[in-house]
This record gives C-alpha cells, structure tokens and sequence, in this order.
C-alpha cells in the first residue's frame, strides 16, 4: 500500500477474534494485538486507518444463545463490541463505521438464506428455518438500533476526546425502469427505499422510508419516541458499496417472481437485461454489470435525499468474466479493470462537480481475497495471489492505480489504450 500511495486502508474488525464468545467470555488479547499491529503500521507508513466494526461474521455463541440479529439482546452485545474496539483503538482510528451493509447482509442471510445463518422460507429458499417475509424487518430493526447506541455511545464517551468520526456503510445499486412507462419510473423509486433508503431513512430522520410504511404496514417495525431520538441523527457520514445497475419492473399489478411475496421486496423485480440485452458489460459476478452512469445517479440520489451528507465510496470494483483455461498472464493484464475504475471514477467526479460532498474512493479490493460464498474464484484484486505460494504479485491496475494517484493517469490511459490494441491484434 505505501509503495501504491494510498493515504487509507479499510480493514473491518472480526467479532469472533476480538470476542469469541461475545459478552459471555474474555477479550481475546491476542485479537486485540493483531489489529493493534496492524494500525500501527499503517500509521507509520502514513495510511489512515478506516475502520468498521462488524463484517457480517458474528460469534457462534451469540446465535445459539438467543438468535443472533433476531433478538434484542444483540443491541448490549453488539455496544459491548463496539466499546472494547474504541477504549482499544479509538486513540488512533479517526474513522469508524458500525456494520458493512446491514441491507445486503440481512437480504443475503434472512430472505434467500445463502449467509450464516442460513434463514428462509419458499419461495425465496429451501432453508430448515426462517421467515423470508418476516425475519429480515426484525434483523434490521435491531441492527440499526445496535448502530444508534454504539454511535451515542462513541459520541458521549469517545469522540470528543479521539477527535474521530462514526457513519455505516450500506450497498445499493442503481436502478433504471425496464420499461418506458410511468409505473416502472415509480417502481425505481420503490426500489431504491427498499434497498438503500431501508438503511439510511431512520439514521437521519428517525424513521423507515414513507414507500416501506405504505407498503408493509404494520408489518414494518415501529421505534418508540425514545428510539426516534436515539437513532435520528446517529451519523458523522455515510459509507457507499457501489458496483451495477438493474432494470426494475413494477409489479404491483401483474405477477411477477415470488408470486405472492412481492411486498417485502416493494412490488418489483429487478433483472440485468432487457430484451436480452445486458445493462453494461458483464463481469465475473452474475448481476454485477459494468454501468459507470450509476455512480453518478446514485450519488446524486444520495446526496438529495440525505442532504449532502458526507459521503464515502467505501467500495467498488471489478471482477471480470471467467475464462476457461486462463493463464497466470490474463489475469495480471487486467485491462477490464482499469477501464472499469476509470470510467467509474469520471462518474463520481461528474458528481462531485455537481457539489456533492465526496470524501473519498476506495477499491475492492487490494488484493484477491476469500469472495464469502463465492470463494477464491471471484477475483478483485489489485494484486494476484498465488494460493499456493502466498505470493502477491502485482496486476497492471496496481501500475494505474499508483499512476492515478500521482496524477499521471492520462498518459498511462493513452498507454493503456495501445497496449489493449496490440494484444487484440
């Protein structure tokens, strides 16, 4: 990274390592030193250490305990963390963010059960356990409320003192109509509350998106006159995942997929293609499209809707397409992914001009890396690593990237550009 030139390196702290058994065991010390380690290297090589506090894996005592996310005693479990890891590294982390994609983690492990722990019902999945309609709005209930009392509780006890700063990260994509017609545009207004504004409404105005009350009903869980004020306001800045684009199509007057459990997901769905044609470019992950447009929209969306909030790009990246028999060579000459960063990165730059308050861009990822259920064959990285050897061998975007941030970036995209003609030919 200190050869690359970057001045910031988000890392996310494992439960488990710090707490193998949450609130009813001991600190693991030697969990403590390992991220003590690594924060102090970064600070000797001048990166800034942005953290986050939970990346989806939760101590296994915890689920089997009282159910993880599905109860209210995560929120004392999830403050206790959050504690140990500012009295820990507060003095010299001035970044912090809660949870990594509340929206996604929850959708991913509540509604299609494909995450620990593993919860669904038909027609979303073939689980042994869950409610896909149910389960998700209770999860995210009591995750945003972690978020709010661990915000009051760094706000109150830390922060004046670190001199830091405390926000969440949700994903989203971006979302176009299938359709010429007025009910897909409304339909993509629907999309983007159940998706993003999900997350973010209550930790800036106090309560769900106004499309998820009308929808859900009393379905939708209710925070108490207390909880409002707690969770109001309970962000410094906002962290982005942004990587796509999907088509949405309404669905509030014909069926579509899952019939009849189309509220939970707002009356749509949503696809990559239209009349068999892709939104961008395809990539190495199923509905990950090259559509660099998006960031531009979701960035002015955000910064609409929360008021120019402080904002971070806290991911994005590519992974590109496989390739059968691919050789050590085509993955270090990652074109795709140059191309990709640098389309993407002139799309938040349009935004920035239009005033949004962007604060930062951060690639996913430095190097290939465990991809969760997709394992090691999804590749990101900025670095290739033999898995054999460990070995971390540099890709042609680690040469953009360094040329990027020393303001470089034109020839080497002119070089880039010859480069890619010549291996065509």
């Amino acid at each position: 990274m200190s050869s690359l030139g970057v001045n910031a390196y988000r890392f996310s702290i494992s439960w488990a390592r710090i707490l193998p058994r949450g609130i009813y065991g001991e600190i693991n010390a030697k969990g403590v030193m390992f991220y003590n380690k690594i924060i102090d290297n970064l600070l000797l090589r001048g990166i800034e250490p942005f953290v986050t506090i939970h990346h989806h894996d939760l101590p296994q005592e915890l689920e089997e305990r009282y159910g993880g996310w599905l109860s209210p005693l995560i929120k004392r479990d999830f403050v206790h963390l959050a504690k140990i890891c500012f009295e820990s590294f507060g003095d010299r982390v001035k970044y912090w963010t809660t949870i990594n994609e509340p929206n996604l983690f929850i959708e991913m492990a509540y509604v299609r059960g494909v995450y620990p722990p593993g919860h669904c019902s038909p027609p979303f999945g073939n689980c042994s356990v869950g409610n896909s309609d149910a389960e998700p709005l209770i999860a995210m209930h009591n995750a945003l409320l972690s978020h709010a009392m661990a915000v009051h509780l760094y706000r109150n006890h830390f922060q004046a003192k670190q001199g830091g700063a405390i926000g969440i990260i949700a994903n989203t994509f971006m979302f176009e109509p299938l359709r010429d017609e007025e009910c897909d545009r409304l339909a993509v207004d629907r999309a983007l509350a159940f998706k993003i504004a999900w997350a973010l409404d209550p930790l800036v105005f106090g309560d769900y998106p106004i499309e998820m009350r009308f929808i859900l009903g009393s379905q939708l869980p209710r925070f108490s006159s207390n909880e409002k004020s707690l969770i109001k306001g309970s962000l410094d800045f906002i962290g982005l995942n942004h990587y796509s684009d999907l088509y949405v199509k309404d669905c509030s007057s014909s069926a579509c997929s899952p019939a009849g459990h189309q509220a939970i997901r707002g009356f749509l769905e949503t696809t990559g293609f239209r009349d068999g044609i892709p939104i961008g470019d395809l990539t190495g992950m199923p509905r990950f499209f090259v559509v660099p447009r998006g960031m531009e929209k979701i960035v002015d969306y955000i910064k609409t809707r929360y008021h120019n909030m402080p904002l971070f790009i806290t991911e994005n990246g590519y992974s590109a397409p496989p390739k059968q028999d691919a050789a050590l060579h085509d993955f270090l000459q990652d074109f795709g992914r140059v191309r990709f960063h640098n389309s993407y990165l002139a799309a938040l730059l349009r935004a920035i001009g239009k005033g949004a308050d962007v604060r930062g861009y951060f690639i996913w990822s430095l190097m290939d890396n465990l991809e969760w259920i997709d394992g090691y064959g999804t590749r990101f990285g900025l670095y290739y690593v033999d898995r054999q050897t460990l070995e971390r061998i540099p890709k042609f975007s680690v040469q953009w990237f360094s040329s990027f941030l020393n303001f470089s970036s034109l020839t080497l995209e002119n070089n880039l550009s010859e480069q890619y003609l010549k291996k065509q030919k």
